[in-house]
């Protein structure tokens, strides 16, 4: 990233003086432990005023409990002493009515020679009866408010605050024994700008300010020292004497340092967003546009510096800012036309073409060969189709009328692109991830909730994670559905859900309404860097959990292999799963909020797919017991196909098919299990052998009544219904499998 130079940008003092606000303007900023960008909360200890660091104790307190082998942090914060450790009184001599400090083995220098001359008898008893020695003065005592030891010798503190008070340079002693009583922010709980050049320094309270009202994660004063420290020694009067790529080698000795070195490449981009602020006016005339400073998420950008003809640069830019403008998404917009514009020019510079009237219907063809040998043909259909939207866009808007009037693509030009099923996930493998043992083994109750959504619902990964905190509604029956906004067709729908679904997804509410106490608009806030619960959870966050699970879970396909699972994956699975179920096609589309029939005529092809397959691999039996063949590769393979299927559509039989076509007049009646174009297969066994029984029945009953013919003709069916089961009983041979 190249920096502006600051004699660019004149105004970008004004826009500091104008920005920094009065609270932010001074050399030492002190934030409340309350803060919730530069506090960490109060300290567990009660009386404690410092900020938390660490387990939710401050730097001194957390120090204590570690050197106390890290108890129970209830425990620890109502026992331990509330005050700061340079208000703690020190320890006191051990020898008994001894009134000095300890300064050795705890005992005081005076007790501790004595005692060395005795001979280093048992402590314990020698401290029962300790020699006399010389007392100070009566009523003499340490100058340090809270310490109430003997003075050491002539000085005016103790033995521990005389060797303090020695190793700070012996200052006064009235200033020194005020610092034991101040209970200021100490020194790591402020942020201190004074070593920093005018102008860096109000640059850093910007940055700091906008820090603060972002609100993305927490930002210790320890922190930002190390950046103020480096700064100071670059001696630079302000940050854009350095371009980003500067910076990152100027800061090598932070290498380590991820969290100082990640603020100070955040503060050199604050800085410059500030300076070449301006909104499409500003961002329109760069070469590379940052899409944030324009109002969309991320750190975008679209780089027309790939394009190195100034006359298809221009039209290009004007193209896509025309495209977003209208609504279109970044990277329909402009990601992608941006990227086929810029082959286009690569092509256009190695053919030598340097001006837009020479771009004509031969270098197109010539184009259409270079795309061919390069790209798949779904690619090559989507830059044959920008680059046309584009020339046209030229000629309506007369962006150049030089552009010549065969410059442009036909229909025919576009390669044909083949049909692929959707690719929906197997019975066998949903049956696995459905199962309750498995959601179980989610370690985060919102990633399972999501999944379950995304295999219930079939939204869109997009809009799953995005879903407002209020998106259950229902109707006048009180029954609930699931409102989204559907970000590819920009509009809002409308799924309906089970209540089971419904009150996970209260519960959910309740765990985020705990975590973000001041509320948040969304179901999926992010987990970090997030303190207002404005931003949703990131898709990346999820598919790196959604596969730990798929490990975890050890799903396998039917041949043992581990499967990889996306998230849109569980949105086919769904729409074939309604069409298999015989939900109408057009219940189907609003389910999913497809925006044409088309797209769900999809899963109908593959619903008439898998139905042809399972036709395919079943054993056919006819009323003789004899297999029937069809060859799914023969020539007449289609035709028979449509045939069973109209003769299933219109001739459903309670235990098997009708093979004969629906055209012809059938002789037997409902006597199908005695005509020869009748067709069943083992799924019909259980229907078989009731329809056994009832002709023994029926055999039964019309011999009594001396009804010979009628048990004639239920004989007849009887001893078709014995071959068919027999036949459907046994093993097909193995060159019939």
């Amino acid at each position: 990233m190249t920096a502006p130079h600051v004699g660019e940008t004149p105004g970008l003092l004004a826009k500091l003086m104008a920005g920094v606000r009065n609270e932010f303007r001074s050399d030492v900023l002190e934030f409340d432990a309350e803060d919730p960008v530069f506090g960490g909360g109060s300290c567990l200890v009660d009386g404690c005023e410092r900020s938390a660091r660490g387990r939710g104790l401050c730097p001194g307190h957390h120090q204590r409990w570690s050197n106390a082998g890290r108890p129970a942090l209830d425990e620890f914060a109502a026992s331990t002493d509330h005050r700061w450790r340079k208000q703690r009184p020190n320890q006191c001599c051990r020898a008994r009515a001894c009134g000095y400090g300890s300064a050795r083995g705890g005992l005081c220098q005076l007790h501790a020679q004595r005692w060395e001359r005795a001979g280093r008898p048992d402590l314990d008893q020698w401290c029962e009866d300790p020699p006399p020695i010389k007392k100070p003065v009566p009523d003499a005592r340490c100058r340090i408010e809270h310490c109430s030891l003997w003075p050491q010798a002539q000085l005016a503190f103790c033995h521990t605050h005389a060797n303090t008070w020695k190793a700070n340079g012996r200052p006064d002693i009235e200033e020194f024994a005020s610092r034991f009583a101040s209970t200021e922010i100490p020194p790591n709980e402020t942020i201190v700008l004074g070593s920093l050049t005018p102008q860096l320094k109000l640059e850093m309270q910007y940055v700091l300010q906008f820090r603060h009202d972002e609100r993305r994660g927490k930002l210790t004063p320890t922190i930002v020292a190390r950046v103020v420290r480096l700064l100071a020694q670059a001696g630079v009067a302000s940050l854009l004497e350095h371009d980003e790529d500067a910076w990152r080698e100027h800061s090598a000795s932070l290498r380590t340092d991820t969290r100082s070195r990640g603020l100070l490449i955040y503060a050199y981009r604050t800085v410059v967003d500030l300076a070449e602020a301006g909104g499409w006016e500003a961002e329109y005339r760069r070469d590379v546009w940052r899409m944030h400073r324009l109002g969309f998420e991320g750190r975008y950008t679209l780089q027309f510096n790939r394009i190195p003809q100034p006359w298809l640069r221009e039209p290009a830019k004007r193209w896509i800012r025309l495209r977003l403008s209208r609504g279109l998404g970044l990277e329909a917009g402009g990601g992608r036309p941006v990227l086929a514009i810029a082959r286009f020019a690569q092509f256009l510079a190695a053919a030598g073409i340097d001006r837009i009237e020479l771009i004509d219907r031969a270098l197109l063809e010539r184009y259409l060969a270079d795309l061919h040998r390069e790209l798949r043909p779904q690619h090559q259909g989507s830059h044959t189709g920008l680059l046309n939207g584009f020339f046209a866009a030229i000629r309506q808007h007369r962006w150049s009328p030089d552009l010549p009037a065969t410059a442009m693509f036909f229909t025919e030009d576009y390669p044909q692109r083949g049909e692929h099923l959707p690719k929906a996930l197997a019975e066998h493998v949903m049956t696995q991830l459905e199962h309750p043992d498995n959601l179980d083994r989610w370690d985060n109750p919102t990633y399972r909730l999501i999944t379950i959504i995304l295999m219930r619902c079939g939204l869109r990964i997009t809009d799953a994670l995005r879903l407002r905190g209020d998106c259950i509604t229902t109707d006048a029956d009180g029954a609930p559905y699931l409102r989204y906004f559907n970000h590819k067709m920009k509009r809002d729908a409308l799924v309906p859900i089970d209540p089971d679904l419904a009150d996970l997804i209260g519960a959910q509410r309740d765990r985020t309404s705990q975590r973000w106490p001041d509320g948040t608009p969304l179901l999926f806030p992010r987990p970090t860097k997030n303190l207002n619960g404005q931003l949703p959870l990131a898709i990346p966050t999820y598919r790196e959990a959604l596969g730990r699970w798929l490990h975890a879970c050890d799903i396998c396909d039917e041949h043992g292999h581990q499967v990889r699972v996306t998230p849109h994956q569980w949105r086919h699975t769904l729409g074939t799963r309604l069409i298999n179920r015989d939900v109408p096609q057009e219940v189907v589309r609003r389910i999913l909020d497809h925006d044409s029939p088309q797209m769900t005529a999809h899963y109908a092809r593959l619903h008439d797919t898998t139905v042809r397959r399972a036709w395919e691999a079943a054993r056919k039996v006819d009323i003789h017991g004899h297999t029937v063949a069809l060859d799914p590769d023969g020539p007449l393979a289609e035709a028979a196909w449509a045939k069973q299927r109209l003769g299933r559509a219109t001739q459903a039989l309670p235990n098997g098919y009708c093979g004969l076509p629906v055209q012809q007049s059938c002789p037997h009646a409902n006597a199908c299990l005695t005509c020869p174009m009748f067709l069943t297969t083992p799924e019909f066994l259980p229907h078989h052998r009731a329809q056994r029984h009832q002709t023994l029945e029926l055999i039964t009953t019309a011999e009594a009544r001396g009804q010979n013919r009628l048990a004639e003709m239920n004989r007849q069916v009887l001893g078709n219904l014995d071959t068919i089961i027999a036949s459907l009983d046994t093993e097909a041979p193995a060159h019939e499998g």
